[in-house]
């Protein structure tokens, strides 16, 4: 059996779970594979590919031109970039595995606190020599807005009202019943963007919430507002986003998600001040990767044995 590992960027897949159990060839890649030709080329061969979150596509086509793939374990149980219907009908079995939740919570608030408080110009000032350069602003009493209140935005509503934050909330199937379960309020989508100090995204990326976050949305805001986003990045359009922060309309933007991934060196969120990057490390912390990688040793093992656990449907 030959065992695939993509996108490994940090290369702690080998020292986070026991794949010599499975007596396999494992060959780890820690480079993105640039586009579909250089996935099949790069995976030809290969019996089990596992792969890291949605980093790498696999549409029909590419798995059509896997002909040897017989098993492909995405981490996390669900995972938008795998054709699993495709796959099905090619004879792949698609499996997930476990995930945690609240390292995405937990860095949804390290941007919201960084953005505040202007952390990164701050300590640049400080490394570079220099002393305070600017005004943060506080959170308590200010208004977080929270696109989608399931299990993370919950949770983010939960620490936003430890913190004397107003929490409201929209979602296209938002109840005030459901809001008021977790102390917030339901509202429009208008007046959200039009009252939040805070806007932070936490919806599932689809066909209705793509460009959900538009230029109409971003007009609302508020000239001091931030838009926080580790959700996914197409659900905010990103043209619309560029604009509003180079025209300095809104406080600033806080992302983890982009439409490309990685972004590119050159691309323009990268030269604005009024933009705080990270590299989508939401859920990218170790206690997330050992569950990645024990359960997908797991999977393989079971696959193995003619009893697949986790399958995706």
């Amino acid at each position: 059996m030959r065992i695939a590992i993509l996108d490994d960027y940090q290369n702690v897949a080998l020292g986070l779970a026991d794949w010599d159990s499975l007596d396999a060839e494992v060959r780890v890649f820690t480079e993105p594979l640039a586009d579909a030709d250089a996935v099949c080329a790069a995976l030809a061969g290969f019996d089990v590919v596992v792969a890291m979150r949605e980093r790498t596509r696999f549409p029909a086509d590419v798995l059509a031109g896997l002909p040897d793939l017989r098993l492909l374990v995405s981490t996390g149980p669900v995972n938008a970039a795998i054709d699993v219907a495709a796959a099905r009908e090619r004879g792949i079995v698609v499996c997930g595995t476990g995930i945690l939740k609240y390292p995405t919570v937990e860095l949804t608030w390290a941007l919201i606190l960084a953005a505040a408080r202007n952390l990164r110009t701050e300590a640049d000032s400080v490394r570079a020599g220099g002393w305070q350069v600017g005004l943060g602003v506080g959170l308590h009493g200010k208004t977080l807005g929270l696109l989608g209140l399931g299990r993370l935005g919950g949770e983010v509503a939960r620490i936003g009202q430890a913190f004397g934050m107003e929490c409201i909330a929209w979602s296209a199937n938002l109840t005030a019943e459901r809001a008021a379960e977790h102390g917030v309020t339901a509202v429009a989508k208008d007046e959200l963007f039009a009252r939040a100090d805070v806007v932070s995204v936490h919806l599932v990326l689809s066909a209705r919430t793509t460009a959900l976050v538009g230029a109409a949305e971003l007009a609302l805001m508020r000239p001091t507002a931030i838009l926080v986003n580790t959700s996914r990045g197409p659900i905010v359009d990103e043209a619309a986003l560029l604009d509003v922060l180079r025209r300095g309309t809104i406080g600033g933007a806080a992302l983890d998600v982009y439409d490309r991934e990685p972004l590119p060196p050159e691309h323009p969120l990268r030269g604005l001040d009024n933009a705080l990057l990270t590299p989508h490390i939401g859920y990218v912390v170790r206690e997330t990767y050992e569950i990645f990688y024990r359960d997908a040793v797991e999977n393989i093992a079971a696959f193995r044995a003619g009893e697949p656990i986790r399958v995706m449907k």
